[in-house]
């Protein structure tokens, strides 16, 4: 099969709410924060709740909802995460242009680029700045909101009631009025933190029932497979940027189980959902702390314990996307094994679809072609022997191995090529 069929044009339509692929997708960038769970959600509260203090309607809002649940998108790594967890950090605005870059290349989003890019600009400058108001406003409120949620966990180290904490807070963010944040922002946001409801809203089920509701206002929608990879792209480029190990792995993953697929003739709608299942398999990788991704040495059982849950992850954050539940599914069990020896559900060979077990080959593939902490990059043929033996322990699928093996050079053009570019 020639690897141009790749490039073949796409005919699949996916029924998607596209707020309720954000929405879930956001759930992997706050298990970067490891401990500041739903972070993006708390902030795209209070934004919102400015933004309709200030009158901002249909369109306008919906803008600043999206930029905000995803104004940390550029963030891959967990140490970045935690230097901006401190209020008073605000040097490190590399993730506001990598997050607007990545926004840029999916033509669905690339409205939010400017936002995102600018969200951690002070008003004092981002004011005289050659950019619409209405940007400078949508980015300066997420600011704000940020800084807000910033400080409000800062004060929830020991699960301590928020509201009495919340007249420090407001007096933080009244030191930074007319400098960090606009004057009109600061005010309406002291206008809405004056109730106690608004506080309680930042709890955990609070937050995330005011997420569905802008959810369930949605209709879904028709969107083609091209518009919803570049979506699934941004989130999987975060992943992989976590480690330098893992530059690419996913989009050689998923751009080999789509090849895989072609050879067995699988219909093209299903190829394309491997290739999103590729691109999104590891997503559940974010929680991890960087320096086991990046140890050259053997884990601990703590650490492997760890490792054990992505796969979980993953499918916990596909899940709710309706529409895309095979894909999730297909994703989760990249580790499952014929034997029953995967993980995290212990299924067998009766129980693993061909499709999960095209994804686990060709994420085994991937992985031994790529350098690792602990060893360099390997051949081909050192690929097939390890595949092989892979299939006589009883962890991978025979025939789906017999078939890479039958387009062995191929398949490794597939898996290493976009390391390439």
């Amino acid at each position: 099969m020639p690897i141009g069929y790749l490039k073949g044009i796409s005919v699949s339509e996916f029924n998607i709410n596209i707020h309720e692929a954000i929405y879930s997708l956001s759930d992997a960038l706050d298990l970067v924060g490891i401990t500041h769970i739903r972070h993006g959600k708390r902030v795209a509260f209070i934004a919102a709740e400015c933004g309709k203090y200030l009158g901002w309607k249909g369109q306008r809002l919906d803008e600043l909802f999206e930029a905000a649940i995803l104004h940390d998108i550029g963030i891959a790594k967990t140490v970045v995460h935690s230097r901006l967890a401190q209020f008073e950090w605000e040097k490190d605005t590399e993730h506001c242009k990598i997050g607007a870059i990545l926004l840029q290349s999916c033509p669905i989003l690339e409205n939010l680029s400017p936002i995102v890019r600018h969200h951690h600009t002070h008003w004092s400058a981002l004011k005289d700045m050659e950019l619409p108001m209405e940007t400078k406003l949508t980015a300066n409120c997420i600011f704000l909101a940020d800084r807000v949620d910033v400080l409000s966990l800062s004060f929830q180290i020991d699960n301590s009631n928020l509201l009495l904490y919340k007249h420090e807070i407001i007096e933080k963010i009244l030191e930074k009025r007319g400098d960090w944040f606009c004057n009109e922002l600061v005010d309406a946001f002291i206008s809405i933190a004056k109730a106690e409801a608004f506080w309680l809203s930042l709890e955990g089920e609070q937050v995330e029932g005011y997420a569905k509701t802008w959810i369930s206002e949605t209709p879904t929608q028709k969107m083609d497979f091209r518009d919803l990879r570049d979506i699934m792209h941004i989130f999987s480029y975060v992943v992989d940027a976590k480690s330098p190990f893992t530059k690419a792995h996913s989009d050689g993953v998923a751009r080999l189980a789509r090849f895989i697929g072609t050879l067995f003739e699988l219909p093209q709608d299903t190829c394309e959902m491997l290739e999103l299942a590729g691109l999104l398999h590891d997503i559940g990788k974010l929680r991890l702390p960087d320096a086991i991704l990046d140890k050259a040495e053997r884990l601990t059982e703590e650490e492997r314990a760890q490792i054990l849950r992505h796969s979980f992850d993953t499918y916990n954050i596909l899940k709710n996307i309706k529409g895309l539940e095979m894909i999730a599914a297909w994703a989760a069990q990249h580790h499952e094994r014929m034997d029953g020896s995967g993980y995290p559900y212990r299924l067998n060979q009766n129980t693993i679809s061909l499709e999960a077990r095209i994804v686990a080959v060709a994420d085994v593939f991937q992985a031994l072609a790529q350098k690792r902490p602990y060893r360099g990059p390997l051949s081909p043929d050192r690929i097939m022997e390890i595949l092989n033996e892979q299939v006589e322990d009883g962890k991978l699928d025979r025939e789906v191995v017999k078939c890479v093996d039958r387009h062995l050079q191929d398949c490794w053009k597939v898996a290493i090529s976009v390391q390439k570019h």
